[in-house]
């Protein structure tokens, strides 16, 4: 019996308590059409999203912020990530981000940066070449 390719996990979240819910909805109804399985983790704390990202075992962390906040954000979602074992997951942000930033998110560890108004076409390859092709 041959070995069933793992299927592409991918945790969708909202750092902190913000309520802008549809660019979320949106791109995971977009990949999850093209083949990933996606987990709604929902408004989570960074230690709660690293917990889920072990407890789903998921591949990627997909995180939407609406806020200005994301430059405190994500250094801790990276740090809990990297303190519960699961430093190999693929961190994307999506939302409103300040393209003077990215560098700085980039150096943080994410790996894949999406702005509000990228192209959903665009988003899923992007999320192909940074996290692999779905099964």
């Amino acid at each position: 019996m041959a070995d069933a390719k793992k299927r592409l996990r991918i945790l969708m979240a909202k750092p902190g308590q913000e309520g802008h819910w549809t660019g979320l909805v949106v791109v995971s109804k977009a990949l999850r059409d093209a083949g990933y399985e996606i987990v709604y983790g929902g408004n989570m704390t960074p230690q709660t999203i690293a917990a889920a990202a072990v407890q789903e075992d998921a591949d990627a962390v997909g995180l939407s912020i609406l806020s200005a906040n994301y430059l405190q954000l994500i250094p801790e979602v990276v740090a809990e990530l990297r303190q519960a074992g699961k430093a190999d997951v693929k961190v994307l942000l999506g939302g409103i981000i300040l393209r003077q930033d990215f560098q700085k998110l980039k150096d943080m560890g994410v790996a894949g940066i999406y702005p509000s108004g990228t192209p959903l076409p665009e988003i899923v390859q992007s999320v192909r070449d940074k996290v692999g092709s779905p099964a």
